[in-house]
């Protein structure tokens, strides 16, 4: 269940039932004894707009999703309002984070599950250096690295190239450290 789908819950449960008739409330079109559901919405966004969250559009959605007799209610009471307005964009930027936080980790849970398969493969062609050359592949995008899962003779290709530019990383240190001498 996503976030969006408790906020007329949690905006209704923070907020006090309506303890007032809607012909106690003053509207801007007074002329209108029937008040449609867009007049309302336009007031709402107006009153929402003046808090300058960026959100505006979403937070009175939100605020509208409620029954109409505590939109009126929230047109009407400033504080109530604020209040309403600051739940609202705070359980915006709790599912934002969330949101965030759910793909970041489903990122890095894959591409650790990925690191692990490789390794387990180049551990049987190259125990000795399983570690640095699963870093060396691992630097490839991942597609690439799941074709290497799925063709074995482009891993062993793949392994063969890392082998090799280990060995020349090694071979240039060791000159550098002969020379140190």
């Amino acid at each position: 269940m996503m976030v969006t789908d408790w906020i007329p819950f949690l905006l209704t449960y923070f907020l006090p039932p309506c303890i007032f008739s809607p012909s106690e409330v003053t509207f801007k079109d007074e002329d209108d004894a029937s008040v449609s559901s867009d007049s309302l919405g336009e007031q709402l966004f107006e009153l929402v707009d003046v808090y300058n969250t960026g959100q505006s559009q979403k937070i009175t959605g939100m605020l509208l999703e409620q029954h109409k007799d505590t939109v009126l209610h929230l047109i009407s009471d400033p504080k109530m309002l604020e209040e309403s307005v600051t739940l609202a964009l705070k359980t915006l930027r709790e599912q934002n984070m969330e949101e965030t936080d759910v793909s970041d980790s489903s990122e890095a849970d894959d591409m650790d599950r990925l690191g692990e398969k490789v390794f387990s493969l180049v551990e049987k062609l190259d125990p000795l250096h399983a570690n640095d050359i699963t870093g060396m592949l691992l630097e490839m995008d991942s597609a690439a690295l799941q074709q290497l899962l799925r063709d074995h003779t482009m891993l062993e290709a793949a392994v063969q190239k890392a082998k090799e530019a280990l060995k020349t990383q090694l071979s240039s240190q060791k000159n550098v450290f002969s020379a140190l001498k």
